[in-house]
């Protein structure tokens, strides 16, 4: 909240700085990377992205917006704090990344000033994107308005977010919050796959079926052995068969040589006998 100005004692010099309400920090992009004259871009311009390491120069980044992971040059983005402090955005910049498509009134950046060191602007868009100049005191504090101060430019935020006070509107959301989506929310608020359990497996509880060669209509059997498997299990009993009934036909085509010639030999020992009286 602002403070009115009155002629009392200045505040003390150490000042201790205001903590951030939210750590959300990303870049910006400035430009479309690469350029679509030399191939398809990889990131669009006002796109989000997630530091993932400074490689000197570059950035290796990831997309809030489609979780692509690449690398891209320092000059082609910008740093963000807080969501709303901008970092190398120019007013000609500025101006782009509040006009992009779906962003509200209301929407706002505060950006180093370009023709004041040490100073600060807030862009807001409303009809057209307004400029406020952010003067800074000698004890470090903050105003638009000579008659509000603030410690911080959060406080400064959060007391135009509540009362125009002055501007155009009141401050609504920063910038690029409609632009991109949270890749790792998208992620974590993703449907998760159907896993099918499959039954365990109870010997006691499986029905005994006989094993045929033929598959019974419209029957469901509960056991693990499919039709093929009792089909080659069928097969092979039936070979086993079919061999000892093979072993069987043989013996007892031996016992009937056996029978034949012991006959015919006793026919000619009957006939020698005979011959003998």
């Amino acid at each position: 909240m602002g403070n009115i100005v009155k002629n009392s004692a200045a505040p003390p010099d150490n000042i201790v700085p205001c903590q951030t309400v939210s750590d959300s920090e990303f870049l910006a992009v400035l430009c479309d990377y690469p350029s679509p004259d030399v191939s398809e871009p990889i990131f669009n311009f006002g796109e989000k992205l997630r530091v993932i390491s400074d490689e000197g120069g570059w950035w290796r980044v990831v997309s809030l917006r489609t979780g692509r992971e690449n690398y891209i040059p320092a000059k082609c983005v910008a740093k963000v704090y807080h969501g709303w402090l901008f970092e190398g955005v120019g007013r000609e910049k500025s101006e782009e990344l509040l006009q992009l498509p779906d962003t509200k009134n209301g929407s706002f950046m505060i950006r180093q000033s370009e023709t004041e060191k040490g100073s600060y602007s807030l862009s807001v868009k409303h009809r057209h994107v307004k400029h406020y100049r952010i003067f800074r005191l000698p004890n470090s504090w903050f105003y638009i308005s000579p008659r509000l101060t603030f410690q911080c430019l959060e406080h400064l935020v959060n007391h135009y977010s509540e009362y125009a006070d002055g501007l155009c509107c009141v401050l609504t959301s920063p910038c690029l919050t409609q632009q991109s989506i949270n890749y790792t929310d998208a992620l974590n608020h993703q449907v998760p796959p159907v896993v099918r359990r499959r039954r365990p497996f109870d010997w006691r509880s499986t029905k005994r079926v006989p094993l045929t060669m033929e598959e019974p209509e419209n029957s469901l059997d509960d056991t693990f052995l499919s039709y093929g498997l009792r089909q080659s299990i069928a097969s092979y009993i039936s070979m086993a068969g079919d061999d000892s009934f093979m072993v069987a036909s043989n013996a007892q085509k031996k016992k009937n040589r056996r029978s034949q010639v012991s006959s015919v030999n006793n026919r000619n020992s009957f006939k020698s006998y005979g011959d003998y009286e």
